[in-house]
């Protein structure tokens, strides 16, 4: 009766979990309540996919990101004030601290909503950068909705992006056009190996603002494909943060819109799609890679090796290892794609290298995959430990963009030859010389005192005079 109970409830309880990996408490952050029935597709599709949204206003006293030192919920979204400010319960510490406890934030931004100082040097601290004019906005005369904004150009028609790397997923291609009106520029430093640019402005797109005299057009605040329309950063621990540049794009009119572009005939938007790729893989619905079983274990012991006290053969990650042993490493890696974990979808022309370290790498290995089960991939690199003993470390350093970070760290001691495992010298061929050496020494030695004692010479003959 007990199991009959359980497999009537399992099906309830899978469905008050998300299906992100990271859990399903996203709270909303919205000043306007009225507004929030514009984005009622974006938080019906959320809400499909198994998240708890909650809605709060940046003023309220009762939001709290932490409660007890954990975080009260696992996602935020948040949209742009109508003040000046979030409030005491959003300053930058507290959304940083949101970020290094693994939070995930998704920051929409309006150039019809003021963006408050503290947003803009929050992302300063994240080498992101947003115009110092509040009401600048991104135009582009080849690429803009001609029904919407024919005389404007600010409503950006875009084709989803393209690959960022030949040997990286795309989790936000596809066909069709993204309408984006008067999206917010962004520009992002080259220094940052953490930012990523998800969707970026055509070369014939430039920054502007429609409050100020046309001469100062001249000067814009970024131009071409410099301007980042939607921007991500993962940070060191794989907590995401999305800077998403047009809030208009989100509302339930442009989900399903029909624009017309100059160089085309009518079709409708990818806006629901769009926002919903963006959503996944900014609260972890997509490209999480997770570890499962790390071994290392000896290959082979060698014939003449007699002490097998240390490590035996079929020892799963022993703690020391003998120089010039055969090792072989395996890891386990699976890629959660929405609703469960899956052989990762990692390009054969990508590496996972794996580094045999002491200070510097002294092997530096592909990792190739050598088997696969329902869920993972087991990846393997077998390698000779070098003729040096000390610590060492088995490391696995796999960063890509838009994959969360792999990052494995496994210690261990590689001890020199026992006494009882040197190989006897008659049986290295380069001492054979020095062997030869002795035993001709010695034999010579034997030669030389064997003449000399059966070479005595004669007695000499002693004359006598003779006296008369």
């Amino acid at each position: 009766m007990r199991w009959l109970f359980v497999l009537l409830l399992a099906p309830l309880l899978s469905l008050t979990f998300a299906l992100s990996s990271s859990g399903n408490r996203l709270v909303v952050i919205s000043e306007d309540a009225a507004e929030q029935k514009k984005f009622s597709k974006l938080f019906g599709d959320l809400k499909d996919r198994g998240f708890a949204v909650s809605f709060e206003s940046p003023k309220s006293d009762k939001l709290a990101l932490f409660q007890h030192g954990e975080r009260e919920y696992d996602h935020i979204l948040l949209f742009p004030p109508k003040s000046k400010g979030y409030g005491p319960s959003l300053k930058p510490e507290t959304l940083l601290n949101f970020i290094n406890q693994d939070g995930n934030i998704l920051l929409v931004l309006s150039s019809e909503a003021p963006i408050p100082s503290a947003i803009s040097s929050l992302l300063l601290e994240f080498d992101i950068t947003l115009p110092s004019d509040k009401n600048t906005l991104t135009v582009d005369h080849f690429n803009y909705d001609t029904l919407s904004a024919s005389e404007k150009h600010d409503v950006l028609l875009l084709p989803r992006p393209s690959m960022v790397r030949q040997d990286v997923k795309n989790f936000f291609g596809g066909e069709g056009l993204v309408a984006l009106p008067r999206a917010v520029p962004q520009t992002l430093g080259n220094t940052s190996p953490l930012l990523n640019t998800i969707l970026r402005a055509k070369s014939t797109a430039y920054t502007y603002n429609p409050k100020d005299e046309p001469e100062s057009s001249e000067d814009p605040f970024a131009t071409g494909e410099q301007i980042s329309l939607v921007s991500a950063l993962q940070a060191r621990n794989s907590a995401r943060f999305t800077v998403f540049g047009s809030m208009e794009a989100l509302e339930d009119k442009w989900f399903d819109i029909s624009v017309k572009p100059p160089w085309g005939s009518k079709l409708q938007t990818v806006n629901r799609a769009f926002a919903e790729q963006v959503t996944k893989w900014t609260f972890k619905e997509t490209g999480v890679l997770k570890t499962g079983n790390i071994q290392h274990y000896l290959n082979t012991i060698p014939e003449e090796t007699k002490n097998t006290s240390v490590v035996k053969l079929g020892e799963l990650n022993p703690t020391i290892y003998r120089v010039k042993n055969d090792v072989t490493f395996d890891i386990e890696i699976s890629e959660y794609t929405s609703t469960h974990y899956s052989p990762p979808s990692i390009s054969s022309a990508d590496d996972i290298q794996l580094e045999f370290t002491m200070l510097s790498p002294w092997h530096r290995l592909p990792l190739k995959p050598s088997r696969s089960t329902a869920n993972s991939t087991i990846y393997s690199a077998s390698f000779t430990t070098p003729d040096q003993h000390g610590i060492f470390s088995f490391r696995v350093n796999y960063k890509r963009p838009f994959f969360t970070n792999i990052e494995v760290k496994k210690e261990v001691t590689v001890r020199h030859f026992a006494h009882d495992e040197y190989p006897r010298s008659w049986l290295i061929s380069g001492g054979w010389v020095w062997i030869a050496g002795i035993w001709i020494t010695a034999a010579g030695w034997m030669g030389f005192v064997a003449v000399w004692l059966w070479s005595e010479p004669s007695s000499p003959q002693i004359e006598l005079k003779k006296t008369q």
